[in-house]
């Protein structure tokens, strides 16, 4: 899952974007609303985090020209303004969740995570794969009915192939969705996570690789 965060105090971002990375999330990070913006034209996100005071503008206006300009991405606002009159106006210019600050990261980190699963309110939050199960609330992977151990890298990878169960799922796409920007599309990232994943998956193996195009997670007795 990949989320952008606008905020423009370093020490906060710096610590929101590492917390997030730390759980799984590919983050990219604007410091003002103009490179919000731009980042927003040209990736696709799961979900939006922005502080109200930028020194371009409030966060919530910014919110509220994308909502009218079609952006859909769920979004959350992180704001030390906490009056009601705050949460109401945030909440009309179309945030889907407000958190003010300070907070606790494993508090924004499953706000955060509960905004992503709602771009698809058809899937599942358990998903049975076979004999591997996939608790996307709990990000506990079970092989049958053993716990596998995957990194939270590992983990988003195993997500969006769960995601797209049956399709082949490319090198670009894996990038775009599990890594952040500063990620190199011609590295061999994606291979050496496909090479850690399997070997935590074990045998038979449930994730192919289609050559020249990416990889594909078997269907359920496929």
């Amino acid at each position: 899952m990949r989320t952008l965060v606008i905020e423009d105090d370093e020490e906060l971002g710096t610590a929101v974007v590492a917390g997030l990375k730390s759980v799984g999330f590919a983050v990219d990070w604007a410091m003002d609303l103009a490179d919000g913006d731009l980042k927003l034209d040209v990736n696709t996100y799961d979900c939006l985090i922005v502080d109200r005071n930028l020194p371009d503008g409030d966060g919530a206006f910014f919110l509220g020209e994308r909502r009218r300009g079609g952006t859909r991405t769920p979004a959350l606002i992180l704001t030390a303004r906490d009056a009601v009159v705050d949460r109401v106006e945030g909440f009309e210019q179309g945030a889907d969740d407000y958190l003010i600050k300070p907070f606790a990261m494993a508090e924004l980190a499953a706000r955060v995570r509960a905004l992503c699963r709602r771009g698809d309110v058809t899937r599942p939050t358990v998903q049975q794969l076979g004999d591997i199960t996939l608790d996307l609330a709990s990000r506990r992977v079970t092989r049958d009915g053993v716990l596998l151990t995957l990194s939270a890298k590992e983990f988003s990878v195993l997500e969006l192939l769960a995601a797209r169960v049956g399709q082949v799922v490319s090198r670009s796409d894996l990038i775009e969705c599990c890594w952040d920007e500063m990620a190199e599309p011609e590295s061999n990232v994606v291979d050496a996570v496909m090479v850690r994943l399997r070997r935590r998956l074990g045998q038979p193996s449930v994730i192919d690789t289609v050559r020249g195009v990416g990889f594909r997670l078997a269907p359920a007795g496929g």
